[in-house]
C-alpha cells in the first residue's frame, strides 16, 4: 500500500518488521527452550544411568552374598561332623586291626562261632566306612606305589623298595579326608627306590 507521496506504507513496513522480530524472538525463545530441555534430558539420562548402575551393583552384591551364604551353609553342613568323624577314625582303625590280626591260615581252623564273630567285625568295619563316606569322609589313597602328597600323607620313614623313589612304599595308618580337607594324614613310609624293602 502507498501513502499520499507514493511510497510504501510506513505502518505496513513497521508491521512486517515487528512480525519478523516477533518471529526471530519466537525462534530464539524456542531454541533456548530446546537447549534447556536438551540439558534436562541429558541430566535425566545421566541420573537414569547412575541409578541403573547402582541397581546392577546392588543386584550383583546381593547375588554374591547369596552365593557366599549358600557356600557357608554347605561347608557348615559338610564339616559339622568333622570332630565326630575324627573320633570315629580310631574305632575304624581298631576294627581294621582286629580283622588284620587274624592270619589267613588260621581262618581254616577256626570254629564256626569264631568265624561268625570275625565276619561280624569285618561287616561292622565296612559299614562304618560306608557311613563315613555317606557323610563326606573318605579314605586317602595311600596304596604302595601311589604318588606321595604331603597334603595327604605324613612320611614317617624312607625305605628302599621296588616302587619309584618318592612314592608311597608302605602304609602304617590310613588317612582320611572330609570334603576337600585332610581330616587325618595317612602315615606312610616313602620309597627310596633302588631295591626290595627290608
Amino acid at each position: 500500500m502507498n501513502d499520499n507521496n507514493g511510497g510504501p506504507d510506513e505502518d505496513a513496513i513497521l508491521s512486517a518488521e515487528n512480525e519478523g522480530m516477533d518471529e526471530a524472538i519466537g525462534h530464539a525463545q524456542a531454541s533456548h527452550a530446546v537447549n534447556i530441555l536438551g540439558e534436562q534430558v541429558a541430566a535425566l539420562e545421566k541420573e537414569r544411568d547412575e541409578l541403573k548402575n547402582n541397581m546392577l551393583r546392588a543386584l550383583a552384591e546381593t547375588d554374591n552374598v547369596r552365593k557366599r551364604a549358600n557356600r557357608q551353609i554347605e561347608e557348615a553342613r559338610l564339616y559339622a561332623v568333622e570332630k565326630f568323624a575324627r573320633d570315629l577314625l580310631n574305632v575304624s582303625d581298631n576294627l581294621a586291626r582286629a580283622v588284620e590280626s587274624v592270619p589267613a591260615e588260621s581262618r581254616g581252623i577256626m570254629t564256626e562261632a569264631v568265624k561268625t564273630a570275625l565276619e561280624g567285625v569285618e561287616l561292622t568295619q565296612k559299614e562304618l566306612v560306608t557311613v563315613l563316606a555317606r557323610h563326606g569322609v573318605t579314605a586317602v589313597d595311600a596304596a604302595p606305589g601311589s604318588a606321595f602328597d604331603p597334603a595327604l600323607h605324613q612320611a614317617v620313614t624312607q625305605v628302599p623298595s621296588e616302587h619309584p623313589a618318592g612314592s608311597v612304599a608302605q602304609l602304617f595308618q590310613s588317612g582320611w579326608r572330609i570334603g576337600d580337607r585332610t581330616l587325618r594324614a595317612a602315615m606312610v613310609a616313602v620309597s627310596a627306590g633302588g631295591g626290595k624293602p627290608n
